[in-house]
């Protein structure tokens, strides 16, 4: 079997890796220097610009599944394009528009399509998807971060995959679910001190993480995704926001016209970017409040993963990359064959899928631990 990844990356170089132990595959990137880091000769890599879109049909004509692994500004029209090519696909780019809109044209051809197949949003979809079939769910919370081990002024943070991404975090309104109607908020708001085991102590703050699961999951009253960072991060990014440095709003400089955004994510680049070796962590918890069997049960999920010294990979590229994999093997053993946009959520509802993805995670050493309470 031929899979296709889009995008070689930190993650999609990690997922590449992993599938390149059981199937063929090929990479595809604008950027020699990522291709360049992919250090096993069994995997094609090829240079070339993802924005062309008119190359697809032959880049992709042996595919028979393709890993979408771009930025998530081009996430949803390469999307758009690989199904049009008529290929299953599985998602990571986490783009900001709604990939339901796709669905018709999944279905039209004939095309399996499995979205936000990360860590958060991901495995926390898969999550709820999978107890909501088996409680009544009152509240879901999920708390995610992803950390470097040495904190660093000003910042302490790094950022595993691309800074404007991550400055999206920081910009884009928050929604969450409060007594089944959608409330937005300003990203970076309702802070919260917690106390973490083996992280210490983090901030948790509103971004807008929910995604496909307001719609998915209407019946559920309360939800809400928060993201971790050491205490400080926050004002931080309050005082570039309020000074204009994360503005879209073009701005004339000596002559030239600028985006703030453009220019301060270029700066982040390099500073946030995770050097060969660097310690990181990710951190997750997934709290389901509700009733099952007429009683009250509160269901945790706690994951704690560290950069990878044995095969030098990224906690963020494992915890991420390795629930796209098992996604991957999903579609390529035929557990999931259903035709149309799936995010995680609705996977779990097919028997067997939620199990399959925990224990391939397991055996990657992505272990999520479970404590369930009744009262």
């Amino acid at each position: 079997m031929k899979i296709t990844v889009l995008g070689a990356g930190m993650v999609g170089r990690a997922i590449a890796t992993d599938l390149a132990k059981q199937y063929d595959v090929t990479v595809y990137d604008i950027s020699n220097e990522n291709l360049g880091l992919i250090d096993t000769s069994v995997i094609i890599k090829i240079q070339s610009d993802l924005t062309q879109y008119e190359h697809y049909q032959d880049m992709l004509a042996d595919a028979d599944i393709v890993v979408c692994a771009v930025p998530g500004f081009m996430g949803y029209e390469t999307l758009q394009q690989i199904i049009r090519c008529k290929k299953n696909v599985v998602d990571i780019s986490f783009f900001p528009e709604d990939a339901l809109a796709l669905n018709n044209l999944a279905r039209e051809n004939n095309v399996t399509a499995i979205v936000d197949c990360g860590v958060a949003p991901g495995m926390s979809n898969l999550i709820l998807g999978y107890y909501d079939g088996k409680m009544k769910i009152d509240n879901f919370l999920c708390m995610v971060g992803g950390l470097p081990k040495e904190r660093i002024k000003p910042f302490e943070y790094k950022a595993p995959f691309s800074p404007i991404d991550v400055i999206e975090e920081y910009t884009r309104p928050a929604r969450y679910v409060q007594n089944g109607h959608i409330i937005t908020r300003p990203a970076l708001s309702d802070a919260v001190l917690i106390d973490f085991h083996k992280a210490g102590t983090l901030e948790s703050f509103n971004t807008d993480g929910l995604r496909s699961i307001m719609f998915t999951m209407p019946h559920i009253p309360n939800m809400k995704e928060k993201t971790l960072r050491y205490p400080g991060h926050i004002d931080l990014m309050k005082a570039l926001i309020k000074a204009g440095f994360l503005s879209t709003t073009p701005l004339l400089c000596r002559g030239n016209e600028v985006k703030p955004i453009d220019f301060t994510a270029a700066l982040l680049f390099e500073q946030w970017k995770l050097q060969p070796g660097e310690k990181e962590f990710t951190i997750m918890q997934i709290i389901l409040e509700g009733t099952m069997k007429e009683k009250k049960t509160r269901i945790e999920y706690f994951l704690y993963d560290e950069y990878d010294t044995k095969t030098n990979v990224s906690s963020m590229s494992r915890t991420t990359g390795y629930t796209c994999t098992a996604a991957v093997n999903l579609v390529a053993n035929n557990l999931f064959n259903e035709k149309g946009i799936f995010p995680p959520e609705l996977v779990a509802r097919q028997p067997g899928c939620f199990e399959f993805i925990l224990n391939y995670l397991a055996e990657r050493n992505v272990q999520y631990k479970k404590i369930v309470r009744e009262y």
